[in-house]
């Protein structure tokens, strides 16, 4: 018999809007051409429409997600970590993006980024915002409950403090938590929704203690809903003790769960928010199967059950609706964060019907009318079938690779380079606008980029860098522009994603099997080379990127979509090489990112996915191969770079303040590195000094003969004013490098 009435519920819709409404205002007022009071109108009235679109179709939630740049800084202004009024808003976008901004990294193992919080034991929190309170003074039952980032979640994703001190801090910002949370309930929140992903990581036992300590007081000023997301919770047991309203399960990715409340249970004076519809990937749900698991919970529990997304829908763009020019047979199969939602209220419907046999029938209209039959292909197939151990490996190893290279290449000693895009202004995006929209012939498109790379070159030239690139005009985003190149690979045109503040991508959609269809960087990289005596990179993004930024098939295993992927980079590499490309750099920096949050399930990960890399990268020995990874934790995963056999590796180490070299203090990192030595998120322009210091403080660790100085990451986003004179400061102070250290260049 099922239940009369499910409740539904929905959280993290993406801010961004339809039209991109967050992205123009905001770097609108960063550029002078939005006011103060029309941003923070168009900001209420886009959170206006959010809230409106939730309405539409779920009974319940949240306000307060709204954020001008990032949930973590909001949460560390919230608990008086920064002691700047938030409505100052230079004052706050000071701490988001200026010259000493707040590190960056990867939200768990999203494509989001956050802005890491800097908190020690002399740290004094004390309530300095209460952030959800001005955006709904009065809460209503069953429609909205304040959103917070629960104080578990921000101290451990919060760094400058000793592993050991984290009970500690939970202890010191649970006062002010405490008072936030009876300041709302004050205000008739019928729950506060508290937001714990952090609870799905590997858990020390001595955490586990403090979190109990936290919210036996916590639970005690409000109903707390304490939301998990992105896999499973290893000590279910532990929160059905606290004094907590409810808790939030993902059922999706975190399988775990469901063997968790079969082998435990589930109370039944508490609610099961149960997310069933995928908040991080795109294709529909299949309502049957959710169906069948709700009535298996049914089975196991008498408690309360909420239907809801499985993790934050802000990882989805935000609709279907526009995307005219999708297949048809795809785009029935997808559903984004409106989708999702309609997806929701769909299954309250169906799980609220009162007949007492469930009617399959009733599903018919849900089922996708197009095939799909042209989405494979049987030699793609058989080529990952058919792969052996040695088409994972180079022909000689690493230490051999390297003599033949520096013959060949005879770079100076600390080299210097760029990660690979440089600024692409208003122009080259109008002129890639007008192509796209038959405005200009191809003939005038490439012309004009072929102009850009001219261009580039002699500037690189100028300034005197020692490796080239080509500058990546003709590049939208490092993975959209390989997948409108291959086939099985699809585009949108409105699907945008937010990375960070206001940096948006659109992740591409791999429906099907995924092939090469003709040469995709051959015709820009070869013209860049003619220019010039140095050695131009050849510029491709890896396989595990290209997965990681992508939505992925589901219909077989990941590290064959993977494979796919590698093999026709890899055919892309075969014909750089034959046109006398010395350099090839493959960007990863979803490497790590993409790793499961669990280390128990590591080793499985990095093992396919460093055999994508390498089955991708498998260049001539005298070819030198060159990977970037960004704003990831490289001390656990060192071993694992090693498995991917590049020569070189530039990661990022700026915001971080070079502190990021400490993790090859402990790890013989036998390659070349390039640690970032100025931040290209922000456009203060980096002192020759400063990026000495860097470099200093680098070499401490990293021998000099294996030490590349370049940018962060690469410089599309930022002006050819901030991009000059960085670059300029940057081969100065390699130059004051080499002539210290006995070589000149």
């Amino acid at each position: 018999m099922l239940t009369d009435y499910i409740q539904t519920y929905a959280y993290g819709y993406p801010r961004l809007g339809e039209q991109r409404e967050f992205k123009r205002l905001i770097e609108g007022y960063w550029q002078g051409k939005v006011s103060e009071q029309e941003l923070l109108q168009g900001i209420a009235t886009l959170e206006a429409d959010r809230i409106a679109t939730y309405a539409q179709f779920v009974d319940t939630h949240p306000v307060g997600e709204m954020t001008l740049y990032d949930h973590m800084l909001d949460t560390a202004l919230m608990l008086g970590v920064y002691e700047i009024d938030p409505n100052d808003l230079n004052a706050y976008f000071e701490l988001a993006r200026g010259a000493n901004a707040l590190p960056m990294t990867k939200w768990f193992n999203t494509n989001y980024h956050y802005l890491v919080p800097h908190i020690t034991r002399a740290t004094r929190f004390q309530l300095g915002w209460v952030k959800p309170l001005p955006e709904r003074a009065l809460y209503s039952p069953r429609q909205t409950l304040p959103y917070l980032i629960g104080p578990y979640t921000f101290v451990r994703l919060s760094k400058g403090y000793a592993p050991e001190d984290v009970p500690y801090l939970l202890q010191a910002v649970a006062e002010p938590y405490q008072e936030l949370l009876r300041i709302l309930n004050e205000t008739g929140a019928p729950y506060v929704h508290m937001d714990e992903p952090a609870f799905v990581l590997d858990m020390p036992a001595e955490h586990l203690s403090a979190i109990q300590q936290v919210y036996l007081l916590l639970g005690q000023e409000a109903n707390l809903l304490l939301m998990t997301y992105y896999d499973s919770v290893d000590f279910l047991p532990l929160l059905y003790e606290l004094p907590i309203a409810g808790i939030g399960l993902d059922l999706v990715h975190g399988k775990r769960n469901l063997q968790h409340i079969g082998q435990f249970g589930f109370p039944s004076d508490k609610i099961l928010v149960a997310g069933v519809v995928d908040g991080r990937n795109v294709w529909r749900s299949d309502f049957a199967a959710i169906i069948e698991l709700i009535r298996n919970l049914q089975s196991r529990t008498e408690a309360t059950l909420w239907l809801s997304n499985g993790s934050p829908l802000m990882h989805l763009p935000v609709t279907v609706e526009p995307e005219e020019k999708l297949d048809p047979a795809l785009k029935e199969r997808i559903a984004f964060a409106k989708e999702r939602l309609e997806e929701l209220l769909i299954l309250g419907k169906l799980l609220s019907d009162q007949s007492d046999e469930w009617d399959m029938s009733s599903l018919d209209d849900f089922q996708p009318t197009h095939r799909i039959d042209h989405w494979y292909s049987a030699e793609v197939q058989q080529c990952v079938a058919r792969l052996h151990p040695e088409d994972f490996e180079r022909a000689l190893p690493y230490s051999e690779r390297d003599c033949l290279q520096r013959e060949r290449l005879q770079l100076p000693l600390f080299p210097t380079t760029t990660i690979g895009s440089f600024p692409q202004t208003p122009e080259v995006r109008q002129m890639r606008t007008a192509y796209r929209n038959g405005k200009i012939s191809q003939a005038e498109y490439e012309a004009f980029i072929q102009d850009q790379i001219r261009r580039c070159i002699q500037l690189q030239e100028e300034i005197g860098l020692d490796v080239l690139v080509h500058g990546e005009f003709e590049r939208t985003d490092m993975v959209e522009f390989f997948a409108e190149k291959m086939e099985g690979i699809a585009f949108t045109q409105q699907g945008w994603v937010l990375s960070y503040g206001t940096r948006v991508y659109r992740p591409p959609i791999i429906y099907g099997d995924v092939r090469r269809r003709e040469p995709m960087t051959l015709k820009e990289i070869t013209f860049a080379q003619s220019l010039t005596q140095k050695p131009v990179k050849g510029m491709l993004t890896g396989p595990v990127t290209i997965v990681a930024w992508s939505f992925v098939r589901e219909d077989i295993p990941i590290e064959q979509v993977a494979f796919q992927i590698a093999l026709a980079l890899q055919e892309e590499v075969r014909d750089l090489e034959a046109a006398g490309i010395k350099m090839i750099q493959i960007d990863e920096p979803a490497y790590r990112e993409k790793a499961p949050l669990k280390r128990a399930d590591w080793e499985p990960y990095f093992r396919w996915a460093a055999q994508a890399f390498r089955l991708a990268a498998r260049a001539k020995p005298e070819t030198q191969v060159h990977t970037h990874m960004c704003y990831s934790e490289f001390s656990e995963v060192l071993p694992f770079i090693d498995w991917m056999d590049a020569d070189v590796i530039t990661i990022e180490a700026t915001r971080s303040k070079g502190e990021v070299i400490s993790a090859f203090e402990h790890y013989n990192y036998a390659r070349q590195i390039g640690p970032g030595v100025f931040d290209v998120h922000s456009p203060v322009v980096p002192s020759v000094e400063s990026i000495e210091s860097i470099i200093e403080r680098a070499i401490r660790v990293i021998p000099r003969e294996r030490f590349w100085i370049n940018p962060d990451c690469g410089l599309k986003t930022r002006r050819w004013e901030e991009v000059i004179p960085a670059l300029h400061h940057m081969v100065q102070a390699a130059r004051n490098l080499r002539a210290r250290y006995g070589a000149t260049g």
